[in-house]
């Protein structure tokens, strides 16, 4: 099915100008593995029931169906390293040419933090980023560094793209209720640390990190033009990409890491 995908968005790629370095090259062995900003939750249009929410949207089928790769789509929504580990690794082999990977953000708890700071004001929401740091800081360089050791071990020669996170607010932006701009950078903060410790241990596994956060700018929730659910019904989309997000904001941070 999704090679059949993969065909249908070429050309949909091409119009918007989506290139990619190794578009004319021999087939990929692609697998794309991760949590739910790689399975492409908030994106719509997800392929079968499975609660994974993978979406034809997501950055790995397009990027997939603009290089003509095989596509293993095994990212999951809610996925942790622990998750990695014991489900979607086996999709790697020896003859695996690309991995892609976002992880982290639900082993420092991204769910409880947001609702502690959407429930807690500022006070509430500086505790729950500080409580996060402090893990990310502390525990997660660890998991990421078992999680990438497995992913090289499984894929020697692969080529390995690990992906960060965006910052979710602008500050001083267009939003004129909810959240203040105070628990705004306390969480744009988080982000910032989640991404540094994932790009430190990346580079040091001899990985490649694609930073998304200069992309998503000027995009982010109260932007007036964001590519960031905010807090939204299905409540599980909150503070993921849109579909534009995916096709503008990760897809080519991929593809300039790629480069």
């Amino acid at each position: 099915m999704l090679k059949t995908l993969a065909a249908t968005v070429v050309a949909a790629l091409a119009t918007i100008g989506l290139t990619s370095p190794v578009a004319e090259a021999a087939t990929l062995d692609y697998v794309a593995l991760g949590d739910s900003y790689s399975s492409g939750l908030g994106a719509g249009s997800y392929l079968g029931s499975s609660s994974c929410h993978r979406s034809s949207n997501a950055y790995p089928v397009l990027y997939a169906a603009q290089a003509s790769a095989s596509l293993d789509f095994v990212a999951c929504s809610g996925a942790r390293t622990s998750d990695v580990l014991n489900n979607q690794v086996s999709a790697l082999s020896a003859g695996t040419d690309l991995v892609t990977i976002t992880v982290g953000g639900n082993d420092a708890g991204f769910a409880s933090v947001m609702q502690d700071c959407i429930l807690g004001g500022d006070s509430g929401c500086k505790t729950a980023i500080d409580n996060a740091k402090a893990f990310v800081n502390g525990t997660l360089p660890g998991l990421l560094e078992n999680t990438y050791r497995q992913i090289r071990s499984r894929a020697p020669e692969a080529t390995v793209i690990v992906l960060g996170y965006p910052h979710f607010y602008r500050i001083g932006g267009s939003c004129s209720v909810g959240l203040s701009d105070a628990s705004r950078g306390y969480i744009n903060g988080g982000a910032d640390a989640l991404d540094s410790v994932i790009q430190k241990e990346a580079t040091e596994a001899g990985f490649a990190f694609a930073d998304v956060r200069p992309a998503f700018t000027g995009h982010e929730i109260c932007s007036g033009a964001a590519w960031l659910h905010s807090l939204t019904y299905p409540i599980d989309e909150s503070y993921h990409p849109t579909a534009t997000g995916q096709a503008q904001g990760y897809y080519p941070s991929l593809v300039a890491a790629l480069r």
